[in-house]
């Protein structure tokens, strides 16, 4: 059956990405949502990088990282899994029950990089996948390898027959990823196929789960995502009434007894662990696997924004609230234990033992770009931009083929953090970060900036060009800067008409004195330089709402904007609740965390303090870890030298000591 979508309008819409694309469809091609998130992403179709820091990285992912993944999934058997299941070869399914999302991430990441860079290869490859994906399909629509290879014998956790053992199968997990691969897939090549796979899975789904149908849900959230994406390119309802149905079935009375109570500690027996302690509208509190959570926080504003509903809205904003002021790093990693990847207590930050998984990173960016969507407020936008270039970031090496799956922050370069590593690994037999971070990077584009309509947002700094509508104004834009290293940005707008309009350009929290939208990281000294912004070489009183400054007027072509902020070296501590962060600093520059290595500091780091009186000299350095800044500190008085690296760029040159917080050295007052 094919979608309710126009073809003549398919040159238009296959430009939206679809996690991120909010335009409804027009009704003489779909059924039009009536809602959706007030503010609107301008896609990353639309946004050209030609930025030093991320377009390497962009370009690396595209003809290093997804190449690579494919090439793993395919020495690991995860593509073949597809083919066995088709009937196209033989053979037993070989892996976990959950590897095939990992080939969907992979087809998810390749879609975006069609939409940015044509490449008939990698579309060519793409489509002799979708055939084997879709061959896999059983006749009913559902579509699970493990178990239609082998029905009586499916790989473990996968439950003795459908839908048996939802908390850990990954029936419905799996499946979510391929609604977004295949809504990317459509959106970028205009074709069908996969698009149709995805429809007639979620069809089969519907038909199976619903509050008159089977009750249930999945351990592990994801296909709320991929269900309204599904919404959105069709319009039918039912994907979005699943996709709620799905979220209010968490933490209901008749699913208690799948948590049962066991001296023998199980994450899969803990109903905090799936965030099933209580039905979703009630919870406060960031409890367990902090992916599962962050996908399920992406998922409730998604379905808030579709539906209006509002309960949902004021259970992620506490549960926001509760991460910020309590469990969220320095790095913007969320998730503290390695036991069960999951969200600790309040205040339990621990740094050599940090987990902060890559995946988790990734879904708090989601998390918070959706409520910034929701909200307007530049504070989502704070968080996001620090795990963006920190705990993000630093999950994947500047080769593109080796990855972080825990994110410490500190290692003695003997504990083997990093799922038996020290070190950054090609792969793992659960590869969801690897595959996670392919899907991710081409999409950051789409971050840049927004509107609303007569309001331009420009939420991120990155050198780049953009069009976006305002009213039934086209307006472009350049944005020229340099940073995360260094602070200043000019923006030339070129509306096709001269018309009057808003632009709102963050003023980030760092840059007016605050790490974080809440006490939990404080400055040292405040910084009394000012930002300046400018208009057209004039300085501009600073008009501030929600974070960002308003500049009101009648634009022209050639118009510019210009923004300063003062970069200082800052000096961060922790709440007071932190243990182990008592009496240690971190080092911050612009949006960047620093760290001390081992590779430039004679070897060792733990051997350090950081005295209070001491003065530091900045300088990029191209020919070392991509291009930094590196931060040279000094103290005559100590007969201190240290020399400090951001943070996302370590673990490059060997096996060695690591630290972001470093001890504090008072001045002695005698």
């Amino acid at each position: 059956m094919k979608p309710n979508i126009c073809r003549q309008s398919l040159n238009l819409i296959k430009f939206l990405v679809f996690f991120l694309a909010l335009w409804t469809l027009t009704s003489g091609c779909a059924q039009k949502a009536q809602k959706d998130y007030p503010i609107r992403p301008v896609t990353f179709a639309e946004v050209t990088i030609e930025d030093t820091f991320w377009l390497p990285r962009m370009e690396t992912n595209r003809r290093v990282t997804i190449p690579f993944a494919f090439k793993k999934s395919e020495e690991t058997g995860r593509i073949d899994n597809f083919a066995k299941a088709g009937g196209l070869m033989a053979g037993n399914f070989i892996g976990r029950r959950y590897n095939d999302s990992d080939v969907f991430k992979i087809m998810e990441g390749a879609a975006y990089s069609l939409s940015l860079h044509p490449d008939p290869e990698l579309e060519a490859y793409l489509d002799d996948l979708i055939a084997k994906v879709a061959a896999a399909q059983e006749d009913d629509g559902y579509l699970f390898t493990t178990r239609t290879i082998d029905p009586e014998n499916p790989a473990p956790g996968s439950g003795d027959e459908r839908w048996s053992n939802l908390g850990s199968s990954h029936e419905l997990y799996n499946v979510g990823h391929m609604y977004e691969a295949a809504v990317a897939h459509y959106l970028a090549t205009g074709k069908l196929d996969f698009l149709e796979v995805a429809l007639k899975n979620a069809d089969f789904i519907a038909s199976v789960f619903g509050p008159d149908k089977r009750r249930g849900f999945p351990g592990h959230q994801e296909i709320e995502i991929g269900l309204a994406k599904l919404y959105r390119v069709t319009g039918k309802e039912k994907y979005l009434k699943l996709a709620k149905f799905f979220l209010d079935e968490r933490g209901q009375e008749e699913y208690k007894e799948m948590f049962p109570e066991t001296s023998d500690f199980s994450v899969y027996n803990q109903d905090w662990y799936l965030q099933a302690h209580q039905p979703v509208i009630e919870q406060e509190e960031a409890v367990g696997h902090a992916v599962r959570a962050a996908y399920m926080y992406s998922g409730m504003a998604d379905v808030a924004a579709l539906t209006g509903d509002v309960s949902y809205i004021k259970a992620i904003d506490r549960i926001w609230e509760n991460v910020v002021s309590r469990k969220i790093y320095v790095t913007g990693g969320i998730g503290s234990r390695h036991e069960g990847e999951a969200f600790g207590d309040n205040y339990e930050l621990p740094n050599a033992t940090a987990y902060n998984e890559t995946c988790a990173a990734i879904g708090n960016v989601l998390w918070n770009h959706r409520l910034f969507l929701l909200h307007g407020d530049a504070k989502y936008l704070d968080v996001l931009e620090r795990t963006l270039y920190n705990g993000l970031l630093s999950g994947i090496s500047l080769s593109g083929d080796r990855f972080f799956y825990p994110n410490p922050l500190e290692s003695d370069g003997e504990y083997a953090f990093n799922q038996g590593a020290t070190t950054r690994k090609p792969w793992f037999d659960c590869a969801c970060c690897p595959v996670n971070v392919a899907r991710f990077v081409p999409s950051i584009p789409g971050y840049i900036y927004a509107w609303q309509d007569d309001v331009l947002y420009v939420n991120l700094f990155v050198k780049s060009q953009a069009t976006v509508r305002i009213g039934k104004n086209l307006v472009r834009l350049a944005q020229e800067t340099r940073y995360p290293w260094e602070g200043k940005v000019r923006i030339t707008l070129n509306p096709e008409e001269t018309a009057e309009f808003t632009v709102y350009v963050r003023i980030p929290g760092w840059a007016q004195n605050e790490p974080v939208p809440s006490d939990l990281y404080s400055f040292w000294q405040p910084v009394e330089e000012n930002v300046v912004l400018k208009v057209n070489s004039e300085v501009q009183a600073i008009d501030m709402k929600k974070g960002f400054a308003r500049l009101y007027q009648k634009w022209e072509k050639g118009d510019v904007i210009e923004l300063d902020l003062p970069m200082p070296l800052r000096r961060i501590l922790t709440h007071e609740k932190v243990e182990e962060n008592v009496g240690k600093i971190a080092l911050q520059r612009g949006p960047l965390v620093y760290c001390l290595e081992g590779a430039d500091n004679e070897g060792q780091v733990f051997n350090k303090d950081l005295p209070e009186d001491f003065s530091f000299e900045v300088e990029f350095r191209p020919d070392l870890l991509g291009g930094i800044d590196v931060i040279t500190i000094e103290s005559a008085d100590e007969n201190v030298r240290l020399v400090a690296i951001p943070y996302y760029a370590w673990s490059h040159r060997g096996i060695g000591e690591m630290a972001v917080w470093i001890p504090r050295k008072e001045v002695d007052q005698n």
